[in-house]
């Protein structure tokens, strides 16, 4: 009984642990300041894939002249992709479809982009969207900037 309660105490303090390391986190991550939520899926096909799969839920956060894209469910303090403004490609806007609307957020817009090459999906909310073209746009002069 005694050992029953103590493990299930050690599992409590564990689990608190964890979501505190969690907020944490993420709090360090926005103490910088601009910040914002983005979910992105990379390397998709050149087909529309409105499965849902491959999203994952993240923070961007703007950092000179790159942008730092961190997991949200992750303990690493580095980001997952850094995304350069001047290799950004932006190709097209669109509105989540099929069961991608249940795998983001309820005003999520989708902008497909090219970095480097690779084909890839961020979802963010509308203002965050404003903010995200602005800074695009907002290259140093001799940068070639790539907004569809």
């Amino acid at each position: 009984m005694l050992l029953a309660l103590l493990v299930s105490g050690l599992v409590v303090a564990l689990v608190v642990i964890g979501l505190f390391v969690f907020a944490l986190r993420r709090r360090l991550i926005q103490r910088s300041g601009g910040t914002f939520d983005c979910s992105l899926r990379w390397g998709v096909s050149e087909e529309l894939d409105i499965s849902g799969k491959g999203w994952v839920y993240g923070v961007a956060r703007y950092s000179g002249d790159r942008i730092d894209w961190f997991r949200v469910f992750s303990y690493s303090p580095r980001p997952r992709r850094l995304l350069e403004r001047s290799s950004i490609e932006v190709i097209a806007r669109r509105a989540p479809e099929g069961e991608e609307e249940l795998a983001l957020l309820s005003d999520a817009v989708v902008l497909c982009c090219r970095h480097r090459g690779t084909r890839l999906e961020l979802a963010m909310s509308d203002d965050a969207l404003t903010g995200f073209l602005a800074w695009l746009e907002a290259a140093p002069p001799g940068q070639r900037v790539n907004v569809a």
